[in-house]
């Protein structure tokens, strides 16, 4: 099946969303029978790819539709019930890659709230109206705040290890550590005891902020949110920008936004993408635009072109980067998106890092090209920085197009911190870690049109060739890395992508994801005597007991 990533809330199944002036309330009651795939039943409130889809959807429509919202409630509609995790026969049923890609999608959704409430003055209060397990868990300690209700039975638990045989695969373990700096014993008691904990003993290990009597339970909740939005910086009386269907066509073998497109070559693995810049200066009131602002247009299509392909088309493990256009106008939208107080540059801004961020996390190899015509530059060139390869034309094709004016590569302020990677650091500080005065070399160039010989002396480029060799040596390239084994690749991408410290986002994407790649695929798991396929049987597990 084809998974699409654009929904809105018309066609919502799962969740609701109520805007109360600053405080907006996000109510999970998911259709049992409202499963994205056949074969599974979303029960107590579990959820599957289709619910946390139109959760990224809903978590994009406060940022963009919603400014005056200053603080977002997400509660369960479920009595005593917040929400069970991820369903478990879903889970059971799927493929690894699907399982997989679930989870990194479903991550990447969490770490969005967070930096809705870090970036945006919105801020995620969870109120559990009932127990959350699991998945469950994990979406609240996405949040700022956690009040779990007091009835005698509701509790936070993360089960997956004892039940299952396998991780938390949002984010769990790592942020009741990083984040809620839940003491390591007391985490490694909880992350074992299935049934988790409730009341006090919640509230002083720190894995919930409060636990409130049902009687006062919407009383506190409701204290709570009207404090953060009190403290918020979102401004009033804004006027939102709706968020408006996507204009994409798809013929199979290519797919066209108004400022994207996507070439498939299925037989050599490849995908050609590449982005286009405006068309004309940046407006005077960028709101004015709505979603047609060529940025957030650019964006959203990009966004959308990276979901699909990573879900739908595994076999495509190269993608080709370009970007076309004129430089002086990009350069001119960058400084717009770089304006720092304006709410709406400031979430066009951090959408661009955030779907950046998406890119990173891709396990697919990523190429950029840079020849006449293109526009690598302040914004569009974080897409050639975030490439594991660059290869840069020197000069023109001379058989082809001899009056073309030579590509060149142009940074701008945005690129020294505007978006920055899950490591904290800009693409620039990464790619010159270590080497201080390579990095300021660089930073003394920003502004500057920076041709093939000056981008490849400054280390910015892989590669500059002449048109001789140029298109030859990408052939080889390209054949050479389809050649490779797709799991290496995997591997090696994702340890050379982040350098530098660690921080919870690598860690969630690095050392999380790939322990739990390796856990899904073991038999101790996914076996047909697995904990993952016997759940719900009556029987445990039958593990094979050798530590590996």
């Amino acid at each position: 099946m084809t998974v699409t990533f654009a929904t809105s809330p018309d066609r919502y199944r799962h969740w609701t969303l109520e805007v109360d002036g600053a405080v907006a309330t996000v109510t999970l009651r998911v259709d049992e029978h409202g499963g994205l795939v056949d074969g599974y039943e979303l029960k107590m409130n579990s959820y599957d790819l289709g619910v946390d889809i139109e959760l990224y959807d809903l978590v994009q429509r406060l940022r963009f539709e919603h400014p005056g919202v200053r603080a977002v409630v997400v509660t369960g509609g479920l009595d005593r019930m917040f929400c069970a995790g991820a369903n478990i026969r879903m889970l059971a049923q799927s493929s690894h890659a699907w399982k997989v890609n679930f989870c990194k999608f479903t991550n990447e959704t969490r770490g969005g709230i967070e930096d809705a409430t870090e970036h945006s003055g919105q801020t995620w209060i969870a109120a559990l109206n009932g127990t959350a397990a699991g998945g469950g868990y994990e979406l609240a300690l996405a949040c700022d705040q956690i009040v779990l209700i007091d009835d005698g039975s509701s509790a936070v638990s993360l089960p997956e290890v004892p039940l299952l045989g396998v991780l938390p695969g949002t984010g769990g373990l790592t942020r009741v550590v990083d984040k809620r700096h839940v003491r390591k014993d007391r985490a490694d008691v909880f992350a074992t005891r299935s049934e988790g904990f409730r009341g006090r003993t919640a509230v002083e290990w720190g894995l919930v902020d409060a636990t409130v009597p049902r009687g006062a339970f919407p009383e506190e909740v409701a204290r709570r949110a009207t404090a953060a939005a009190a403290s918020s910086r979102r401004p009033e009386g804004a006027q939102g920008v709706v968020l408006t269907p996507l204009d994409r066509k798809d013929d199979g073998d290519s797919i066209t936004y108004p400022y994207v497109s996507a070439r498939i070559d299925r037989p050599n693995r490849v995908v050609e993408i590449t982005v286009t810049g405006p068309h004309d200066a940046p407006p005077a009131d960028p709101v004015a635009q709505g979603a047609g602002y060529w940025p957030l247009a650019m964006t959203r299509a990009l966004d959308d072109l990276i979901l699909h392909l990573r879900t739908n088309e595994p076999d495509l493990g190269i993608w080709v980067l370009r970007a076309t256009g004129d430089h002086e106008r990009v350069l001119a939208y960058d400084a717009q998106v770089h304006v720092a107080g304006d709410w709406f540059a400031n979430e066009v801004r951090h959408y661009y890092k955030r779907t950046l961020k998406r890119l990173d996390v891709t396990s697919r190899s990523l190429i950029a090209v840079i020849e006449p015509g293109t526009a690598f530059a302040g914004l569009l060139a974080e897409l050639a920085l975030a490439a594991d390869r660059q290869y840069m034309l020197e000069g023109v094709y001379e058989d082809r197009d001899p009056d073309a004016i030579p590509a060149t590569l142009v940074l701008g302020p945005s690129n020294d911190g505007d978006f920055p990677m899950g490591n904290g650091l800009s693409r620039l500080e990464s790619r010159y870690w270590g080497h201080v005065d390579d990095l300021a070399a660089v930073r003394a160039r920003i502004g500057e049109p920076l041709d093939a010989a000056a981008a490849a002396g400054l280390g910015l480029v892989t590669m500059a060739l002449d048109d001789i060799d140029f298109e030859e040596e990408l052939r080889i390239v390209l054949e050479e890395r389809a050649s490779l084994s797709p799991d290496a690749l995997t591997g090696m991408e994702a340890n050379h992508r982040f350098v530098g410290p660690e921080t919870l986002e690598t860690k969630i994407f690095g050392r999380l994801t790939a322990w739990q790649n390796w856990i899904f695929i073991r038999p101790n798991a996914s076996g047909p005597d697995g904990a993952l396929r016997r759940y719900g049987t009556g029987r445990k597990g039958d593990y094979d007991v050798e530590r590996v």
